[in-house]
């Protein structure tokens, strides 16, 4: 989609911020990261407008927009990249126009920085595959975790966590190595260290390309595979925060819709 017309529905279209892709291979074998992240969201094409802000493309203004999806990416935020801190002043403008966004790894410390968070390589090391996430007491009654079990597996694969949370800011759920792995930054906008995204086809190819790497951080990959498993709750995430947007034809700022009640 190259547009950010209606869809046939009346709803403004999902914007999905590309900020990065696997390697060629596993491209190949599962796609790109903005269309995994369109998969796990149940939209048509025609729903979405990707923009591939790693390639210096720039979505259109926060109003034209109902939603935004943050995807993840092997860049770090720490790294300051022009296209990620331009990416970074729009998400600004997006919060302050009180846009629905849901980041994920890359896009949740994305959203964490701009808004007046702290990234940092997690000192804990590298978090990997089919991992516990733990629900914190903030998470009840929140819209978003509303029915959701306290413990639910998802699939993790980052260096780098969201170490300061920005200001007005809640941690919704935690890991063993990250507390910080669901954020509520502000009403309607979360986000996800882990992938809601990834299968655990995805997270076997993955870790058996980057076995020898990975071996050298001391990091067993061929355990890690054996240990990997279906995450539906983890999966269902970008969904339901869809549905908390999808109750009138525009975003909650625009008419007299509201988001829930965090």
């Amino acid at each position: 989609m190259n547009t950010a017309a209606p869809h046939s529905d009346g709803l403004l279209p999902v914007l999905i911020l590309h900020t990065g892709d696997p390697d060629e291979a596993l491209r190949q074998s599962h796609g790109g990261y903005g269309e995994m992240m369109r998969h796990a969201a149940g939209l048509s094409p025609d729903a979405v407008h990707i923009v591939r802000v790693y390639l210096d493309e720039e979505p259109l203004a926060p109003s034209a927009y109902r939603a935004a999806l943050i995807t993840g990416s092997p860049a770090m935020v720490t790294d300051l990249e022009p296209w990620s801190e331009r990416t970074a002043a729009w998400i600004r403008q997006a919060a302050a126009e009180s846009l629905p966004m849901f980041g994920v790894c890359y896009g949740h410390q994305l959203l964490a920085h701009a808004l007046g968070g702290v990234v940092e390589y997690n000192v804990k090391g590298r978090e990997l595959g089919t991992q516990t996430i733990e629900c914190l007491p903030d998470a009840t009654g929140d819209a978003l975790m509303t029915g959701l079990p306290t413990r639910f597996p998802a699939q993790l694969l980052h260096a780098q966590s969201v170490t300061q949370l920005p200001p007005g800011a809640v941690a919704l759920a935690r890991s063993d190595m990250d507390p910080h792995q669901l954020i509520r930054l502000a009403p309607a906008i979360y986000s996800a260290q882990f992938h809601p995204e990834f299968g655990p086809e995805f997270m076997r190819d993955h870790l058996q390309q980057y076995q020898a790497a990975y071996g050298r951080e001391g990091l067993d990959a061929d355990a890690l595979s054996a240990a990997l498993g279906p995450t539906p709750t983890a999966a269902s995430l970008v969904r339901r925060f869809l549905g908390l947007c999808q109750r009138t034809s525009v975003r909650p700022s625009q008419n007299t819709g509201h988001m829930p009640a965090k």
